[in-house]
């Protein structure tokens, strides 16, 4: 349950994320007359390298809240087989949630495989430059992140959870700002989302 003037948007993406941050879009209307605009031939370019993109699959929620322009208050990252497999797809991941927490949004990890074993968090803190020998959690986890810039300097908060197979999910809490913070409980999302499309789970 969100406060007023905050909405959730689901992403999917099981190919990759494909994003586009500026586009250009074709207006009914010609902003010129036909034949105004002169044909540009960009230079030859400077660099040119062989580079083999992460393969990770996208799938996440982001809370957004609407003071104007739509501004991204957190996210929630559920990760995928794809997201483990590799130490490429890994770094992406942890790249992506590190990003997350330099623009100052809550983050939540949530982290259900079975089938590939990585430690995430320790990938996220390498991401963001922390050195730590410590496994806060296990392979399956649920962890909620807040960072905190102040005087070009910040912290990061954790709150780690391991998630056992035949146990319920944890409740976490999901900051959407400096003093502001829901419960997040992911074994009432995960009950509704089965109800949902009526896949019955053992608790």
């Amino acid at each position: 349950m969100l406060p007023t003037g905050y909405y959730a948007v689901p992403f999917l993406d099981r190919d990759g994320p494909i994003e586009i941050d500026v586009a250009t879009l074709q207006t009914t209307g010609a902003l010129t007359e036909p034949g105004s605009l002169q044909p540009w031939t960009p230079p030859a370019p400077g660099l040119t390298v062989v580079v083999e993109w992460p393969t990770t699959d996208d799938v996440r929620v982001e809370i957004l809240t609407d003071d104007g322009d739509p501004k991204l208050a957190a996210a929630i990252e559920l990760v995928s087989p794809r997201n483990k497999d590799r130490p490429k797809a890994r770094e992406a991941f942890a790249v992506r949630c590190a990003e997350y927490l330099r623009r100052g949004c809550g983050v939540v990890v949530v982290d259900v495989v079975t089938t590939r074993r990585a430690e995430l968090h320790g990938d996220l803190l390498t991401a963001l430059g922390v050195e730590s020998s410590d496994a806060v959690t296990g392979s399956l986890s649920a962890v909620s992140y807040r960072s905190v810039s102040q005087d070009g300097a910040g912290q990061l908060f954790a709150w780690p959870m391991a998630v056992e197979i035949g146990r319920a999910l944890p409740t976490l809490p999901l900051w959407l700002g400096a003093d502001l913070v829901v419960a997040l409980d992911l074994e009432a999302s995960h009950t509704a989302a089965c109800e949902g499309v009526q896949i019955r789970h053992a608790g």
